[in-house]
């Protein structure tokens, strides 16, 4: 019997959560509002002294959560990741070196990339989901849509400066899985452990339908 393959994190919902976790007792009541939000696919950035405790909170306490690794730089970074339970693993760019170890992982992974010669090297390795960094510094929405020509084979989680009025348009691309995004992580809501309204913000992004936006 063939089992079938997991969902891509590209199609777990319409946005990637970028979390950066100053204190890690934050981390599983803010995995609590982002799933019962709508937003399972969580991105722990390695950005913080407490990170991967963080994510190894999220990975024991918030079963209904994906919790990924993003910023990984190194393999060393790859290999703590993983161990500290990320599901899928997220860099700004890639190099070799950092691709093998991503790809021995066993994990999904989304290398960035923000040029077409970039985008064609993980295709010609095999790679043909990514991360779109920074995508709005690099060409935003008429970029991606230029890709989509020669390269439709190519999929993209688009990340940096997206916000929500800004997001469904990413979203409407055929080539565009999700997007990623803070914007419902504000800070004062962040400082203020203000689980709620990062719940309402949350199912808000979670409503984000890039199928409708492609119909309209």
């Amino acid at each position: 019997m063939v089992m079938p393959s997991p969902p891509s994190v590209l199609d777990l919902a319409p946005v990637v959560p970028v979390v950066v976790v100053a204190d890690p007792a934050d981390a599983v009541p803010l995995a609590r509002a982002l799933v019962a939000g709508g937003l399972p696919a969580i991105e722990v950035t390695l950005r913080t002294p407490g990170a991967l405790e963080a994510i190894r909170a999220i990975a024991a306490e918030v079963p209904q959560a994906v919790v990924g690794a993003g910023t990984v730089l190194t393999p060393a970074q790859v290999e703590e990741s993983v161990a500290a339970g990320a599901r899928f693993l997220v860099s700004p760019g890639w190099t070799d070196a950092l691709l093998a170890a991503m790809r021995a992982s066993g994990v999904p992974f989304l290398p960035g990339v923000s040029t077409t010669s970039e985008v064609v090297a993980l295709l010609e390795r095999g790679v043909r989901e990514m991360k779109f960094f920074p995508a709005e510094a690099a060409g935003g929405t008429a970029y991606l849509r230029s890709l989509s020509g020669p390269l439709p084979q190519a999929r993209f989680c688009p990340t940096g400066g997206i916000g929500p009025d800004s997001a469904p348009a990413y979203l409407a691309l055929p080539n565009v899985g999700c997007v990623g995004g803070s914007w419902m992580l504000p800070a004062d809501a962040l400082a203020a452990r203000d689980w709620p309204r990062i719940e309402h913000l949350a199912r808000e992004a979670a409503e984000l339908d890039g199928e409708r936006a492609r119909r309209g």
